[in-house]
């Protein structure tokens, strides 16, 4: 979920009867007795002086009640000794006034035997003390828990869950004039290393499929999350997702493999703190606090670090003014490399510097513009050649093995990273395990827009633009880095000098969607189509949308699609994509996605 994402929510127990009593009663039995003995001190409070021909039948009466309640369990001790006291004075004053009213008064008449003095009790007053002891019972119930029995315990109505489900159908189709050798350089550098001396290997590096189908794979995505709301202002959440491995960029899960358990991994883990009605601040595992669209981030990409968010309306313009600062780690290096050694490497460390400004300005009731400019520094990303490292003599490794990317897609120039010594004795048979690592620098500039109006007077209508530009992008700068050592990205004619190499530094997209782009209600639906050019090295190629020329960079293509809502937050989706390479040897590929989707 944008704010992606993925901001993004009971029981209770009954008061017990006090341990020990001679017979104890259940908890609805017991506020039935507290109901009736609250109307009864109420009612018997207003009439006590009405009914007697002196103040002690009456005070007497009532004292016993309140000493009964209390130490039946009734009412709580202070609160009953309290009632004791305010009936003992008020029992008191009425004693008082009936003698003074006893008396003769001077030219009156004096009571003969037989006659009943009934005192005048107004209606305000019989209200104020029924309400007044109504309360304090009441709240000596509601401390205990069982004044409202369907009422849940307060710490529940802080604590949400919300998940998705998703079940996909996909079917992959690969053009039969596609190239055959599409190596799969995340392989490499997940494994040993690929030793590049044919004297020493003469098998193939792992290649990817280019040419047959697969159609009909059953995937499917479940997400469940907890969300916490601490106080006002600090908020908590943990959410739990499947998927096939640990990539950054998809959560799906593919079904079969003999029907075996799937495997579910942390996909966030955050905690938020607002400092001011503007500003909020998240650190740990959240989703993409930036706005962004999937030509750069995937939309199952989340972020590790820290993110201050920024929000400012200007309610007088109808314009809402925001922003973003992240800092987010990529990847350490190793705190024991080389294993083998007793002089371990320093410290490196990969970053992700993100700062995001834009504004969102609602023109009319029919028309809102948003607009947003980011810049991203990938600090330390990129490949570097190593020192001389005599692999033949037992080192462990090279000096910078480190700067192999984690992970990756496909599209980025590559280089060779280790400059691996050879054997004097032996240099022809020395054998040569290399990884790959990014030639580019990576500093990109992102512009994102979006405008969302009515068209027929009903029908919404969003049409989004995205371009970015990697800065950094220096052809002369990635040849030098590499000292001759690129691998990839050169034309279709085979050749792999200077002369050969293709690539480029620009992206952009243009999307429109025409009905309700989240379909809630039974009924919603909207219907969608975009084009996306990625350049080679416009963006490292990691974290963006997995289903475009399945991930990755140097393609582009259109895509289409359609959702229809069948239930209340359940949903179907068709979606065909058909992309193709922007530079180098043939590669089309075309996904075919079928889908239903439901949110909780």
């Amino acid at each position: 979920m944008n704010h992606p994402a993925i901001p993004q929510r009971h029981s209770g127990r009954g008061a017990a009867w006090p341990a020990g009593r001679a017979s104890q009663q259940p908890a609805p039995a017991r506020k039935t007795q507290i109901l009736a003995a609250a109307m009864a001190i109420a009612l018997l409070g207003a009439s006590a002086a009405g009914h007697a021909q002196s103040a002690a039948p009456a005070e007497s009466s009532m004292v016993r009640l309140i000493r009964s309640l209390i130490q039946s369990g009734a009412l709580n001790k202070d609160a009953g000794e309290a009632l004791l006291a305010q009936a003992q004075t008020e029992a008191m004053a009425a004693q008082q006034a009936q003698r003074l009213a006893a008396a003769p008064a001077a030219g009156g008449l004096r009571p003969e035997p037989g006659d009943v003095r009934v005192p005048y009790i107004s209606e305000t007053v019989r209200d104020e003390i029924r309400d007044e002891v109504k309360g304090q019972v009441m709240a000596q119930a509601k401390a205990e828990g069982w004044a409202a029995p369907n009422e849940t315990p307060e710490w529940t109505k802080r604590i949400h869950v919300e998940g998705d489900i998703r079940v996909r159908n996909e079917s992959r189709f690969f053009s039969g004039g596609n190239s055959d050798i599409a190596i799969d350089w995340a392989a490499i550098n997940q494994g040993s290393g690929f030793d590049v001396n044919p004297n020493t290997n003469l098998s193939l590096p792992p290649l990817l499929n280019t040419r047959q189908n697969r159609p009909n794979i059953l995937r499917a995505r479940a997400r469940v999350g907890i969300l916490a709301d601490i106080s006002d202002s600090t908020h908590a959440g943990v959410r739990l997702a499947t998927g096939n491995d640990d990539s950054p960029v998809s959560t799906n899960q593919t079904l079969g493999g003999g029907l075996a358990k799937k495997n579910v991994w942390l996909d966030q883990g955050w905690l938020s703190y607002k400092p001011a009605e503007w500003v909020n601040i998240t650190g740990g595992r959240f989703g993409n606090p930036f706005v962004s669209s999937d030509l750069l981030f995937s939309n199952d990409l989340n972020f590790d670090g820290l993110a201050a968010q920024f929000e400012k309306a200007l309610p007088q313009r109808d314009v809402t003014l925001f922003g973003t600062l992240g800092l987010v780690p990529l990847e350490y290096s190793s705190d024991s490399f080389p294993s083998r050694s007793q002089n371990k490497m320093g410290s490196e460390k990969k970053w992700l510097l993100g700062a995001q400004a834009g504004a969102e300005w609602k023109v009319n009731s029919d028309n809102r513009l948003r607009g947003a400019v980011a810049y991203y520094d990938f600090r330390n990303v990129s490949g570097r050649l190593s020192q001389p490292c005599a692999l033949y003599a037992g080192a462990d490794g090279c000096s910078t093995d480190w700067s192999r990317p984690a992970f990756m897609q496909k599209g980025n120039t590559l280089m060779l990273l280790r400059n691996i010594a050879l054997n004097p004795l032996d240099p022809a048979g020395t054998p040569q395990p290399q990884f790959v690592g990014l030639a580019s620098k990576f500093q990109l500039l992102d512009l994102n827009m979006r405008w969302e109006t009515k068209v027929a007077g009903r029908y919404g209508l969003r049409l989004d633009a995205n371009y970015v530009r990697n800065l950094a992008y220096d052809e002369n700068g990635m040849f030098t880095r590499a000292n001759g050592g690129i691998v990839n990205n050169f034309g279709g004619s085979g050749g792999t000098t200077r002369a050969d190499f293709k690539s480029g530094g620009n992206a952009y997209m243009f999307q429109a969607t025409l009905g309700k782009p989240s379909p809630s209600a039974r009924g919603d639906w909207n219907v969608l189509a975009g084009y996306k050019r990625i350049e080679p090295d416009a963006m490292p190629d990691a974290y963006n949308d997995p289903t475009f020329h399945l991930g990755g960079t140097n393609a582009r293509g259109y895509y289409v699609s359609g959702s229809y809502a069948i239930d209340k937050n359940t949903w179907v989706t068709g979606r065909w994509t058909s992309t193709k390479e922007v530079f180098g040897p043939p590669l089309a590929i075309d996904i075919l996605q079928v889908e239903i989707n439901t949110r909780f």
